[in-house]
Formats: C-alpha cells, sequence, structure tokens
C-alpha cells in the first residue's frame, strides 16, 4: 500500500481511507516523513479544479496532496491517480479482493442469502474469499458437511471463531498488501473480526434480534483500516439483501458450476437464458440452479424496468409485492383525474362571459 513519497512544490502522496462531508482523511506514504515532526494523517479538502471537472474522490483513491499544514493536520487533494478498479456500491476504489462473512449459527446460514452476497461479489470481477464465522457453535461433522456443499459451489470456505479466537490468523495472511473489502449480513461478526485483526480500529459491534434472527447495522459508512501486517481492510454498512443489478445474460457466469458446465460443451444458442431452451448445457440437476432461476426473474424485471423507463410513452410500471414477485401495472393517467384549479375555473367563466358579450 506504502510507497516511496513524491514532493514536489509541496505535493505529497497519499491514500484516502475516510470521506464524510466534504472532508478526506488521507494516510500519507510515510517513507520520507518524519513521522517525530510530521503526523502521516491529514484531514483535506477537495481542490476546486476537482470539483468543477466533476473529478470524484473515493476511499482508497491515491490522491496527490499539496500545502500541507502539519500543525493543523490538514491538506488539500489536488489530483486523484488513474484507479486500477472502483466499486459503485460501496463506493470504493482500488479494490483487490472482497473477505465475505458469513456466520453458522446466530444468525443462522442461509443457502439463498448465501448466494445472493456470492453473485454480487463476483460480478465485481475480484476475487473472493468466503470466511464463515462463529463454527465453535457447531459440531466438526457439520462444518464439513457445510464445506463439501460449498465445494459444489465452487468455494472453499475458512471456518473461524472470533470469540473464541479460532483460525484467525489465516484470514490476516489473505489480506497482506491488499485492499481487500469486507461484506455480509448485519451480525454475522464483521466488526468483531475487524477489531480482532486491528485492535486499534475499536468498531461498535451489535447484536442479532431475536425477533428476526438478523443482525443489526453498525457501520455507517465506509471507512479503510491499515492492517498491523500490512494492507488496507475496508469495512462497509451491513445489509441483508444486496442489489443484484447484472443483465440477464450475464448471471451465469457469476454461478462458478454454471460456468464449469459452459466451458465444457455450449448451448444451442447464443442467447440462450438457461431456462427451456433445448439443447441447454447448464440447465440440469445442480443445487442453486433454482437460485439462478429466481435471480434471473429478478433481473429480467429490473431489465424491463430501465427498458420501460427509457420509453416515456410507456403505459405499464413495475410493481414488486415480495421477493422475486413482480408484476406489471398499468399506470394511471394523473392528468385524466387531477382536478381543475379555481384559477383555471375563473378564467373558463370569464372567458365564457366575454364570448357572449361579443355574440
Amino acid at each position: 500500500m506504502k510507497g516511496e513519497i513524491t514532493a514536489t512544490n509541496g505535493q505529497l502522496l497519499g491514500t484516502v481511507l475516510a470521506v464524510q462531508a466534504n472532508f478526506y482523511r488521507v494516510q500519507l506514504d510515510t517513507l520520507g516523513v518524519d513521522n517525530e515532526l510530521h503526523s502521516p494523517m491529514l484531514l483535506c479538502t477537495r481542490r476546486t479544479r476537482l470539483k468543477k471537472i466533476g473529478q470524484q474522490v473515493m476511499v482508497g483513491d491515491r490522491v496527490v496532496v499539496e500545502e500541507p499544514d502539519w500543525l493543523g493536520g490538514r491538506g488539500a487533494v489536488a489530483d486523484v491517480l488513474p484507479r486500477r478498479s472502483q466499486l459503485d456500491r460501496p463506493a470504493i476504489a482500488n479494490v483487490n479482493q472482497i473477505l465475505l462473512v458469513f456466520a453458522v449459527a446466530d444468525p443462522p446460514l442461509e443457502p439463498f442469502q448465501l448466494s445472493r452476497f456470492l453473485i454480487k461479489a463476483e460480478s465485481t470481477g475480484l476475487d473472493v474469499v468466503l470466511c464463515l464465522n462463529k463454527s465453535d457453535l457447531i459440531s466438526p461433522q457439520a462444518q464439513q458437511e457445510i464445506s463439501d456443499r460449498l465445494g459444489v459451489w465452487g468455494y472453499q470456505p475458512l471456518f473461524i471463531s472470533v470469540q473464541q479466537g479460532l483460525n484467525v490468523q489465516p484470514i490476516g495472511d489473505y489480506l497482506q498488501q491488499k485492499i481487500t473489502v469486507i461484506a455480509g449480513p448485519s451480525g454475522v461478526g464483521k466488526s468483531s473480526l475487524i477489531n480482532l485483526l486491528i485492535p486499534d480500529a475499536n468498531l461498535r459491534v451489535g447484536e442479532v434480534s431475536g425477533k428476526l434472527a438478523r443482525g443489526r447495522h453498525t457501520t455507517r459508512h465506509v471507512e479503510l483500516f491499515e492492517l498491523p501486517s500490512g494492507g488496507l481492510l475496508a469495512d462497509t454498512p451491513g445489509f441483508n439483501q444486496p442489489d443484484l443489478d447484472c443483465d440477464p445474460e450475464e448471471l451465469v457466469h457469476y454461478f462458478p458450476e454454471a460456468r464449469a458446465r459452459l466451458a465444457e460443451g455450449s448451448c444451442r444458442f447464443t442467447d440462450c437464458l438457461h431456462r427451456d431452451e433445448p439443447d441447454c448445457v447448464v440447465r440440469g440437476d445442480w443445487e442453486r440452479y433454482e437460485h439462478y432461476l429466481e435471480f434471473l426473474e429478478q433481473a429480467i424485471a429490473r431489465q424491463t424496468l430501465l427498458n420501460q423507463q427509457a420509453d416515456p410513452e410507456s403505459s405499464l410500471k413495475l410493481k414488486t409485492k415480495g421477493k422475486g414477485e413482480n408484476k406489471y401495472e398499468p399506470k394511471l393517467e394523473t392528468k385524466k383525474y387531477r382536478r381543475v384549479s379555481r384559477r383555471s375555473q375563473v378564467q373558463s367563466v370569464r372567458n365564457w362571459d366575454e364570448e357572449s358579450e361579443d355574440e
């Protein structure tokens, strides 16, 4: 994450660790900075020039900082270096991999929810590391069954217990010298894992709701934390159902088991959606095929809605009634049912009176 610092006309290189309002917390490259005299952390604003050209500054950006005020701990972001990668939700740049954290119990592991998160992670094109927390709450036999099941999906999960401190060290080995986004539902132990990996983080930890068997949200914004062994870890706001914003034709490539089937052969039709088309190599008896079909319906509904929004003359609107249940209803022509304003009524009466006088 760190490299040799460049100083030209008072300009320095650094990494944006957090964005709040119009301020950016930037960690400067420490090589060449006297930490006893100068703090490697500055609170920066964005130069007006960047705002005028529409240059967004994101968490994870490599930036040029100028005019540092060491006593006040302030500076200004003068330029943003080219990004290697970029995520929109959460908004973060230069990410290398995604650490997806789930719990095997409390809350219970939900295959459909896990599948949805995995698809979202696969759609980024980044490496995916699957970590299963609270493994101390299940038996070794249950762990093996989960491992075998996910192995068929195409993943080798890492079983850990943050509370017991089991198998946490291997997680740190995966994160060295990389920018990693940690994601997963609320209440599975993401903040607790970060606190264990980075004791100085001191993140607020939430409890699992007994009524919903879901975690309560504790993280409110995206922030990068420096790992003692090197690398940066991004904590993201917890959520229970990430959005699926992929095209229907792309969806199948986010299932490793479907990719394996496509590698062995090809469907008869190039635009096959792998539902009921003849000679389809994807359709068949594999566990997550039902997940694929449900996600496909959602992707088609989303695409239809986008096409409809692009067509102002469309007479239909999309109505979502529940998980995977989408329905199209006719739009109401509001102008037809809108009450005529009192001003228009008075003007109409006046026009009618004038016409009557002319006659």
